[in-house]
């Protein structure tokens, strides 16, 4: 980051505000524009500014454009947006008129907040029947809960949630990761995600729109992979697995929560499961191919459905020195 070039970006009002802004939450340009009461297009001007002073980060998801913070107060002290993000919060007390903008600001942020509430509890509303449904044929989200908190011990460090859906898992974690990614491939997922956890520090959590086969980020990216729910929806779960240890730092973690093998046929039409399960035999040579050692698992049963919780642990390659607490094997 060029420091000249980011004060030059700060030296305009709005751009003051919207900065203050995206240190409270992730926002869409249509949400920001609704705070600011300006136009759509005036405010993408003032974001592209931001942006390519390296103060803020854009990203597509679907149809809308949301804009998060580069920059945090809570950074390393040698770091010039560290500094730049403090001497925003310092300027809200030394100027009483900046301060009271950027406040009336964040009381019109609870709109947003009520309105994307509103979308989301529509959403369940027209498919509660059919998440009940399925819900009906095994064990309650409770006792598989407790039994992922049990099983994962110690830090998380930065968790990947894979097919983060409603964003429970990321939030039931989050107090436990140094930071938190939720991949999605549906934007009305994300938008529910969003709302669950908008109560959460802007800079711990990030939302991004993807597909488990092909996933967006960096080698050795994370050090938890979390499949809650979701690798029954692979047409090739060895791709994605592979692409799970390719992000996924040497002795760091992979939890799959998935259906133990069943004959419930009808959830290929109804629920888009390409996968009727999986057998431990199948889980191991999953995980033993892509390059994790298994770690240990468990079955919950209660209904029709038996829910298993599979574990393993990144395979050092030659040479790495990275060190991770181990799963716990139960």
């Amino acid at each position: 980051m060029s420091v000249l070039e980011a004060l030059r970006a700060l030296a305009d009002p709005t751009r003051l505000r919207i900065m203050r802004l995206l240190a409270s939450m992730e926002l869409a340009v249509g949400e920001l524009a609704q705070v600011l009461g300006q136009s759509q297009p005036r405010v993408s001007r003032h974001i592209k500014i931001l942006c390519d002073a390296g103060l803020a980060g854009r990203r597509r998801e679907g149809g809308w454009v949301f804009l998060r913070t580069a920059i945090s107060e809570t950074g390393s002290p040698e770091d010039p947006g560290t500094a730049l993000a403090r001497a925003l919060v310092n300027a809200e007390v030394a100027d009483a008129g900046f301060g009271a903008q950027c406040a009336e600001d964040r009381q019109h942020l609870s709109v947003i907040r009520a309105a994307r509430e509103a979308s989301a509890a529509d959403y369940f509303a027209r498919h509660a029947a059919e998440w009940d449904e399925l819900r009906s044929l095994h064990i309650a989200d409770g006792p598989v809960e407790a039994a992922l908190d049990e099983m994962l011990a110690g830090p998380l460090g930065r968790l990947l949630d894979v097919g983060t859906g409603t964003g429970r898992i990321a939030e039931l974690f989050a107090a436990r990761a140094s930071h938190v990614t939720g991949l999605d491939k549906s934007p009305e997922m994300l938008r529910l995600a969003r709302t669950r956890l908008q109560h959460l520090p802007a800079g711990h959590v990030s939302l991004v729109q993807g597909d488990f086969a092909q996933l967006p980020f960096a080698d050795t990216d994370f050090d938890t992979v979390l499949f809650h729910q979701v690798l029954h929806y692979a047409l090739a779960p060895q791709a994605v697995m592979a692409e799970a240890a390719r992000v996924t730092v040497p002795g760091g973690r992979v939890v799959i929560v998935d259906f133990a093998p069943h004959e419930r046929e009808e959830l290929r039409t109804a629920h888009a499961h390409a996968r009727l399960g999986f057998s431990d035999t199948q889980i191991a040579g999953l995980l033993t191919a892509a390059g994790f050692d298994p770690a240990g698992d468990r079955a919950l049963a209660g209904r029709e459905l038996v829910v298993k919780i599979w574990t393993g642990v990144r395979r050092h390659e030659r040479g790495s020195v990275t060190e991770f607490p181990r799963l716990v094997k139960l």
